[in-house]
């Protein structure tokens, strides 16, 4: 049995407007080559320089990760011959990253570890090949993008706990609005490196996962490349040191290039950008910046509304969820409001977003606005609507944009108690359903007088347009069937 050592590399993209050394803009989708300038191309004569609000976009990422931010931060030339680059060097930083010695608190799915950030650094990303057959196209709207490479220490030792470190530092550069995590798009991507060896005997020889644009393809890969070595080792073989990348069509790695070493880059200081020195507006614009991190947030959230772990879980998913969900419960007036509001957002309202193809995030516009759902769920805590009525009601302010009270009213959906009303619904029924009163009086079967009663219960509802209040129903029912039910 051997030990498995897993570090991981998480390169993000950060929201600012601009790239990190010039004015270009930095979108993703854009025509190709149409965000480039002779800075980010990389022309003789140019001069960078420092985007601050990716500096601190950089600075608050490492905050939240409980890093050390230096007095002083300088950047470096990362050099390299490839085509994507045109100046044949990155800048980079190597001696003095932004944020040093931090951690990541992994918590869900039986695993509970802390993983130690060994550095968060800030560099310009590369462009873009695309390659088809034997030609290779260049697109350089993403060179010079500000990216965010956080690298940790090798304290993982399963794909499963690198899928977890991932998916929450996902969701947490979400959550501070400096990345927008999209995996797809390549806005976070992640390198994992991996090596095994006997337990007690240290690191072995570092293989290197590149560009895995999936939490479970990084999860994959890994556990695939745990196997791979253990193998070899018993076989008596050495495991090379390279890079490998993921194959997901044949769920395995595959050899791309030996591992180069940090001295193969040849770093320097780069002489056309000063060192920084955040001062104390700087840092107390990055303090500004920070809120309740997903984990925090989840576990204070069980305690406040009594919620699941699962609850919790699934509204934190998405910052704009949660202060849905709190605003929401905060307006209502009952006391099981966040119980009801919760079933509501987990079950009816995220059915909905998904129909219309919207982002959970998009529920900020949603219609149906925090006050309108706070208004709905008061009115069904206090009696007043049925169940039914309330996802009617819910169809209907979509499609109208107008409060719930005012489309209730207006259809007469007001939920009935009036003891009379449902008294002459309930022997409207009974006379209809002759046959099944008579059994349910005669049927020994408490599972089927059950069933009988149940089936009447449903039918008064029915006659009510569902309106009529079930518990009130079945009490004048037990009294009409002279206690049978």
């Amino acid at each position: 049995m051997y030990q498995a050592f897993i570090g991981l590399e998480v390169h993000i993209h950060l929201l600012a407007q601009t790239k990190v050394f010039c004015t270009c803009r930095s979108a993703f989708g854009d025509e190709p080559n149409t965000n480039v300038c002779p800075v980010c191309m990389g022309y003789p004569g140019v001069l960078p320089v420092l985007n601050i609000e990716a500096m601190r976009m950089g600075c608050v990422v490492a905050r939240a990760l409980n890093c050390h931010i230096p007095e002083k931060t300088w950047f470096e030339r990362k050099q390299y011959f490839y085509p994507d680059m045109t100046k044949n060097y990155q800048i980079s930083q190597f001696a003095s990253p932004l944020g040093q010695r931090g951690y990541l608190d992994l918590e869900g799915r039986g695993i509970k570890k802390r993983v130690r950030i060994h550095e968060c650094h800030l560099e310009e990303d590369a462009g873009k090949m695309i390659h088809s057959g034997n030609v290779s196209l260049l697109d350089y709207n993403r060179a010079g993008v500000s990216l965010l490479e956080i690298v940790t220490e090798p304290d993982m030792e399963r794909g499963e706990e690198a899928e977890l470190f991932i998916q929450q530092l996902r969701r947490m550069v979400r959550y501070l609005g400096v990345c927008d995590g999209n995996m797809e798009e390549g806005s976070l991507r992640a390198d994992a490196n991996v090596s095994i060896n006997l337990p007690g005997k240290g690191l072995g020889r570092k293989v290197e996962i590149k560009n895995l644009n999936s939490s479970r393809f990084v999860k994959l890969g890994l556990n695939y490349e745990i196997i791979r070595q253990g193998a070899l080792l018993d076989a008596g073989k050495t495991v090379v040191q390279e890079t490998r990348l993921w194959n997901e069509n044949r769920d395995e790695t595959a050899p791309m290039r030996t591992k180069e070493n940090a001295h193969d880059y040849r770093y320097f200081p780069e002489p056309d950008l000063p060192i920084f020195e955040p001062d104390a507006a700087f840092l107390a614009s990055v303090d500004a910046s920070m809120v309740e991190l997903p984990l925090a947030r989840a576990s204070r959230m069980a305690s406040q509304y009594k919620l699941s772990e699962e609850q919790v879980d699934l509204i934190c998913e998405e910052k704009a969820l949660a202060d849905y969900f709190e605003e929401a419960v905060a307006a209502a007036s009952v006391p099981d409001a966040a119980f009801r509001i919760s079933n509501l957002l987990l079950s009816d309202i995220r059915h909905l977003l998904a129909r219309s193809g919207a982002d959970p995030c998009a529920i900020a516009k949603f219609r149906l606005t925090p006050k309108r759902l706070a208004e709905l769920v008061t009115m069904l805590g206090e009696g007043r609507v049925s169940q039914k009525i309330v996802k009617q009601t819910i169809d209907l302010v979509l499609a109208e944009d107008k409060d719930p009270s005012a489309i209730i009213a207006e259809h007469n959906w007001g939920q009935i108690t009036d003891t009379a009303v449902i008294d002459a619904a309930v022997q409207a029924v009974l006379e209809t359903e002759a046959a099944a009163l008579a059994e349910l009086q005669t049927n020994a079967n408490d599972k089927r007088r059950k069933s009988i009663g149940a089936y009447l219960v449903g039918k008064v509802l029915s006659a009510t347009g569902g309106r009529a209040d079930p518990k009130l129903v079945r009490s004048r029912l037990e009294q009409s069937a002279a206690g049978c039910f």
